[in-house]
């Protein structure tokens, strides 16, 4: 007895897909660690930034593979959406980590580590959702998985809030504000874009499952 699937058998994609994850969650991953390190920054910092090149590099190897690709299992414009914000959210992750250190900050506020382990959450999430693209037999699995994303969201919205209003009631250097208004915002950046790819991901298995 044969059986056929509607997806081709090409697995490079997904591979590429698996790719992405990894770095997606290392990226967060590594943001949480310099954060909560005191010494050798420029460690993590220099490993964020590896991230973040490699991450650029699976996303331009992705678009390439999918332009060339007779046959995609998704819906492209799903394919480049999906790819394209993984990408931008190891690239909030990268320019958080860059200001965190370029503007010297001597030590994150309990906001931002709450902000970051929201974020790292997030992406542990949904790199353990992506692998699931591969086979969408059993789609209730990752819709309620991605569910989750979507309240770290609303977390990670209330979380931003209060902290720009403590920042703002309580600081007393204004350029010292400025900087951190603009470290707590791509922070929270990154987590809006984890529900955008959560958002593509649901997209996807509604059209295939």
């Amino acid at each position: 007895m044969f059986s056929f699937s509607i997806i081709p058998r090409d697995t490079v994609l997904f591979n590429l897909f698996d790719e992405a994850a990894r770095i997606l969650i290392s990226s967060a991953d590594a943001f949480c660690a310099l954060l909560k390190t005191d010494d050798g920054r420029e460690v993590q910092l220099d490993a964020i930034r590896r991230l973040e090149h490699e991450g650029d590099a699976i996303m331009h190897a992705t678009l390439e593979k999918l332009d060339r690709t007779i046959l995609a299992p998704f819906d492209r414009e799903d394919i480049s959406l999906l790819v394209r914000r993984i990408d931008d959210v190891i690239d909030e992750v990268d320019a958080a980590s860059k200001r965190f250190c370029i503007y010297r900050i001597p030590s994150p506020t309990p906001w931002l580590i709450k902000q970051s382990e929201v974020l790292s959450k997030a992406c542990s999430i949904l790199g353990a959702c992506i692998p699931y693209l591969r086979n969408l037999k059993k789609p209730e699995v990752l819709r309620v998985r991605l569910l989750e994303i979507g309240a770290l969201e609303k977390v990670g919205d209330a979380n931003h809030h209060a902290a720009v209003v403590e920042l703002y009631d309580q600081s007393t250097d204004a350029i010292l504000a400025m900087k951190w208004k603009e470290i707590y915002d791509i922070t929270e950046r990154a987590i809006d874009r984890c529900e955008d790819i959560a958002n593509v991901m649901s997209a996807i298995v509604l059209k295939n499952s």
